[in-house]
């Protein structure tokens, strides 16, 4: 069967979309070909930073025939009829239709449409052309004299040539020669434009990788990483140094490279006294390169791995040269940035009122740019108020909080007045993503309890399911404060995530406060704290993917969790208990037994048979129906305990004792009985049953 090779050879492919234009284009075109009628054993994509390629292996040569009956109207159907099935059947006349009866609808007519199968090279010629020219890129362009015809073809960056190849393994391939604007599909394509300019004819997929490879270029993203990867770790190696590893930049710089040369710049030292942090944001975002720190060290090194394209005839010292220029002029800049944060504002005097209303001492840096956010009115949301106005709430919904978590009122006072002060510091204004980080290092530098300094920094976490929860009480109370006032401020102006859209990052906000609940301990009434029933339904939501997550079962979370339920630690308790007990001989007992007892009244209920208001000994006339009823009683009493002690197996298991008693009531009972008091009092019974059970799980909910 034969083979297809396709390539769109162009300028520059910004790195960030290869991957996923790769991926579309694999898509677009496998589509294409199944519907046509082909079929495929396989397809890969691959990308580099000029070229977009997919590798078909066994395509079918020749789509099927096709033969469709369609069934048209009745023989004396009006003209109208007649003429739309002759057009949707594509038949000139009625007489190429043929009649078919039915004894019961009559004669009517049916076209016999038939459509031989088409050849692989027309499907795809016919196909190419439309996918080319509507390709979902983010942003596209036009260029060339063509740009100004309207329908001129628009590419993410100019289109060079295009590269179509199809035939055996075995056999003569051949070039389809589709045409998009001017470039015509052909076996011609072109290695690295300074290293190999020369054409290069290919026929199919392994002599064009292994062309391309003489013409230095390395069509396999996945290699051109392994080899970065490698290389980087050998030089640093080499150099007494460890690779600061980084699996973004890494798939970024393996989109800019082709033929990928890995090699060690250098600045001064006199810049590592800049945080770590600094340094290697400044060095990944503005050079692309890698930093490096002494072999089992914390710190940075003065060395930095950088990745080029070309292989220079210098050894790279001119590369490594203009690299390094860059790196120091940047690594300057932020020097620069990193003293001046420690330095005093010019206008400290219009910062006095709001250095009062946040109680800040004005001669310290870091609350002096609080002092500056607030009277600077920067707006959290319009309909939310400034940066100023939600610190002041967070300080006030954290000092209640403190008396539930035990964190030291003051400071959590003191780390919720400075949590956002380095939204003015000029580290964080170049590095957004530094934000709590840059606060801790400002609040260690001007002498803050390191209690006070940690919950700077990690009152944003957890940022995403795997990232760290907060441990110390004032930075797990400042975490809690700072996610409620979100969720509370954008439920009360009803911006709540719909479907997939959640602009605010409430659903991980929402999540936040459950981790840090459950894997710290913390036992908060939700309800209360936000007094939204609705807010708390969503935080039900998010703990049961957290839950479902961890492995709980979704049937046992929906038989603990109610809607009023607000303490999440205590749900996530009863859920772990009951995973483990439902699954053991006296959870079996127990589910047995209760669901016996709760479906019959249940059905009793539905059917509006009276049910007395509590159980009357004195109506109990057999010895089944008096057991059950003082087995209720022990079992309630001693499930009490259990749960009062938050013990909630033991409760499971004492209710378990009911299974024998249960058996025998619904053995030996018959609870419809002709007395109406002796049926109502028997129901109160079971009623009671529920009751108990109901205290550690809904039972009905559970599947088994």
């Amino acid at each position: 069967m034969p083979d297809l090779l396709l390539e769109l050879r162009s300028e520059e492919i910004p790195a960030r979309m290869q991957r996923k234009a790769a991926g579309d284009l694999k898509k677009l075109v496998t589509d294409a070909l199944v519907e046509a009628g082909l079929s495929y054993e396989g397809a890969r994509e691959y990308w580099t930073p000029r070229r977009l390629t997919l590798d078909i292996r066994g395509l079918t040569a020749r789509s099927a025939d096709v033969r469709e009956e369609r069934k048209g109207p009745r023989t004396d159907a009006n003209e109208k009829a007649i003429e739309g099935f002759l057009r949707g059947a594509g038949l000139s006349s009625i007489s190429e239709a043929q009649v078919q009866s039915d004894p019961k609808k009559g004669d009517f007519y049916v076209a016999i449409i038939s459509r031989p199968g088409r050849a692989a090279e027309e499907i795809v010629a016919a196909v190419m052309p439309d996918i080319v020219r509507n390709f979902p890129w983010p942003k596209s362009m036009r260029w060339g004299k063509a740009s100004a015809k309207p329908g001129s073809l628009r590419w993410v960056r100019p289109l060079q040539s295009i590269v179509c190849m199809f035939g055996t393994e075995h056999e003569e391939t051949a070039a389809i020669p589709f045409e998009i604007d001017g470039i015509i599909a052909s076996n011609v394509t072109y290695g690295h434009r300074f290293h190999a300019p020369d054409a290069i004819t290919v026929k199919r997929f392994d002599d064009y990788v292994a062309s391309l490879e003489k013409a230095s270029v390395i069509l396999d993203a996945e290699r051109r990483k392994d080899i970065i990867l490698h290389d980087a770790r050998d030089i640093a190696f080499a150099n007494g140094l460890d690779l600061v590893e980084d699996e973004g930049l890494l798939e970024e710089v393996s989109g800019l490279v082709e033929w990928p040369q890995v090699l060690m710049g250098s600045f001064e030292e006199d810049y590592l006294s800049i945080p770590s942090e600094i340094i290697r944001l400044t060095i990944k975002t503005n050079q692309k390169c890698f930093v490096t720190r002494p072999q089992a060290g914390e710190t940075l090194s003065n060395r930095f791995i950088l990745v080029s394209n070309n292989q220079a005839t210098d050894g790279g010292k001119e590369i490594i040269h203009g690299n390094g220029k860059v790196v120091r002029a940047r690594l300057s800049d932020a020097l620069h940035f990193w003293k001046r944060d420690q330095g005093d504002l010019p206008d400290l005097e219009t910062l006095e009122a709001s250095a009062a209303k946040f109680g800040l001492d004005l001669t310290k840096p870091l609350d002096q740019r609080m002092a500056k956010l607030d009277a600077l009115d920067v707006t959290f949301h319009a309909k939310l108020g400034s940066q100023g106005e939600r610190v002041a709430r967070i300080r006030m919904l954290a000092a209640e909080l403190a008396k539930i978590t035990g964190a030291d009122p003051a400071l959590v006072d003191r780390a919720v007045v400075l949590a956002k002060a380095d939204l003015r510091t000029e580290a964080v204004g170049e590095f957004p993503e530094l934000q709590g980080l840059m606060g801790r290092k400002y609040a260690v530098l001007q002498g803050e309890d390191a209690s006070v300094a940690a919950a700077i920094e990690d009152h944003y976490k957890p940022q995403g399911p795997s990232d760290r929860v907060p441990e110390d009480k004032v930075a797990i109370t400042v975490a809690l404060a700072d996610k409620l006032d979100t969720l509370v401020g954008f439920w009360a102006i009803d911006e709540k995530p719909t479907g997939s859209k959640d602009p605010y990052a409430l659903r991980r906000a929402a999540l936040g406060v459950v981790r840090i609940l459950l894997e710290r301990g913390v036992r908060l009434p939700l309800l209360a704290t936000t007094n939204d029933a609705d807010l708390l339904a969503f935080f039900h939501d998010r703990l049961k993917v957290y839950l479902r997550d961890l492995g709980a079962r979704y049937d046992l979370i929906d038989a603990v969790l109610t809607p009023e339920t607000d303490d999440l630690l205590m749900i996530a308790r009863r859920v772990e208990a009951l995973t483990a007990f439902i699954t053991s001989e006296d959870g079996k007992n127990l589910l047995a037994g209760t669901k016996r007892a709760t479906q019959l009244l249940a059905a009793e209920e539905k059917k509006g048979t009276v049910v007395a208001d509590s159980v009357s000994e004195a109506l109990l006339k057999l010895d089944a129906e008096k057991d059950l009823f003082a087995a209720v009683k022990a079992a309630s009493a001693e499930a009490s305990d259990a749960i009062a002690k938050e013990d909630f197996r033991s409760a499971m298991a004492a209710l378990s004792k009911l299974r024998a008693p249960v058996d025998r009531f619904a053995k030996d009972v018959f609870v419809n009985d002709e007395d109406a008091a002796i049926r109502a009092n028997r129901l109160a019974l079971l009623r009671l049953i529920r009751a108990a059970t109901g205290t550690v799980a809904d039972f009905s909910k559970i599947a088994g």
